[in-house]
């Protein structure tokens, strides 16, 4: 008998909080950024909301000027690795571009998180658009945004060469032969393409998961197109339960298509829950978020994103008529359709836009009781939105454990949420994903610790 579907969560962890002005209300610590014990609190909240996963957003470039909101972040690997030894089950998702690193390092570093925290990892893979990024790496600017995939999907079919290059039962351990290693069951790379040349075998053997969960954000063309071919979790902005479902159905059929199961793709669209005991309360809370907001630092990044000049536009004025098309658009395509579609869609002024991305940057946002919470993710669940949430809470460590203490017990209730971890260990486990077969073995052969499903 098939068991009953149910949600995949994961906690999107960003400093003091999704939201722009988070960082300005009494509770909140301005140093939270760098604050290790700040970051354990939240893993724990998630792992004690049976979370699948926990996520780290990152880019190698400081994002926001640091007068607008805490700034600067660290480096994810290493900040999941400590978060690996101050938790038990949750998986550990680290963000990494492809544009500005080498297969072989950052392989070997995900493969070495996947280790230490006994098959938990997950990486985020981004093509990383920005003129400001190419530039910390000596280019005059970004490259075009059909390169930087093309270079992702090189990048990715390198690092996964490198993560089977040893075979699982490669370590022999015989201490009477003096024998440690079947040399036979090393297999280097020896690639050669458009955007790398590499061709020694990985320096860590084949992980607990044989590599870590793949996980992809990009929801243009392009990005959708990449996702299909490799992803194995998705996380996307969506607005509307319609536009979800057209873009959930559209990534199935295309991984379908792709000769991939499509149950082996979870979708996760972000939201950013205001919770509250009524809903009055909840919209005051959202209000004192929002009254918070510079809204001079907003219109700054509305127009970095909209490629419009410095002073374009106007706070109680709607956007301009004559914007570029998406097609003209280099960076975070999907972004910038989903901002302007949504300005235009609800006939917002620029000031109203600006309050409406404060809290998830074109995320869906919710202030609500927890009930409420807990039925706009379930509608989107059962209608073909989403196999789960990315939940990104405006304020933390508060909003965390608001959700976890208050919808979560109602998603259990409901039988869409596990209220244990149970024999699962690993993240692909808890994604009900098979662990991948290693593309040099004859056959596949699980580690020990894996034996059992």
């Amino acid at each position: 008998m098939t068991a009953p579907r149910q949600l995949h969560l994961n906690a999107f962890l960003m400093n003091t909080g999704h939201h722009e002005a988070s960082w300005r209300l009494p509770e909140s610590d301005p140093y939270a950024s760098v604050n290790l014990a700040h970051y354990v609190e939240l893993a724990r909240i998630a792992e004690r909301g049976t979370f699948d996963s926990l996520f780290l957003a990152d880019g190698p470039v400081l994002f926001n000027r640091v007068g607008q909101r805490p700034s600067g972040a660290l480096e994810p690997i290493t900040l999941l690795t400590a978060l690996a030894t101050a938790t038990e089950h949750i998986g550990l998702i680290a963000t990494a571009s492809t544009s500005y690193n080498s297969p072989y390092n950052l392989a070997r570093r995900l493969a070495s998180l996947d280790h230490l925290s006994g098959g938990r990892a997950g990486w985020n893979i981004v093509t990383t658009a920005g003129a400001e990024a190419a530039r910390n790496f000596g280019l005059d600017e970004e490259p075009a945004h059909a390169a930087r995939y093309e270079r992702a999907a090189e990048f990715l079919d390198v690092a996964l060469k490198l993560w089977d290059s040893w075979e699982d039962d490669l370590i022999v351990a015989d201490k009477a032969a003096g024998v440690w290693g079947d040399d036979r069951k090393i297999h280097p790379p020896r690639h050669q393409g458009p955007y790398f040349r590499v061709e020694g075998a990985l320096n860590v053997p084949r992980s607990p998961q044989g590599y870590p969960l793949l996980v992809q954000a990009g929801s243009s063309d392009d990005g959708k197109r990449f996702a299909a071919r490799y992803a194995e979790a998705v996380f996307t902005a969506q607005q509307t339960l319609q536009d979800a479902q057209d873009f959930y159905a559209d990534l199935k059929s295309r991984t379908r298509e792709a000769g991939r199961d499509p149950d082996h793709i979870k979708i996760l669209p972000g939201i950013v829950p205001v919770i509250g005991s009524t809903e009055a309360e909840a919209r005051r809370n959202e209000q004192v978020l929002e009254d918070h907001i510079v809204h001079e630092h907003g219109v700054e990044r509305l127009e970095h994103l909209l490629h419009l000049e410095p002073g374009t536009l106007r706070l109680d004025a709607p956007l301009p008529a004559d914007l570029p098309p998406e097609s003209a658009i280099e960076g975070a395509k999907s972004r910038y359709t989903l901002v302007v579609e949504l300005a235009r869609r609800e006939r917002l002024t620029v000031r109203e836009l600006i309050g409406r991305l404060g809290g998830g940057r074109g995320h869906l946002t919710f202030a609500g009781t927890p009930e409420q919470v807990a039925d706009a993710i379930e509608k989107w669940f059962r209608h073909g939105a989403a196999d789960g949430f990315n939940i990104m809470p405006a304020v933390l460590p508060s909003g965390l454990a608001l959700f976890v203490d208050h919808v979560v017990p109602i998603l259990r209730a409901r039988g869409l949420l596990r209220t244990e971890y149970g024999p699962r260990r690993t993240l692909r486990e808890r994604y009900g994903l098979p662990r991948p077969a290693n593309q040099y073995s004859t056959e596949f052969s699980a580690l020990p610790a894996l034996a059992t499903r």
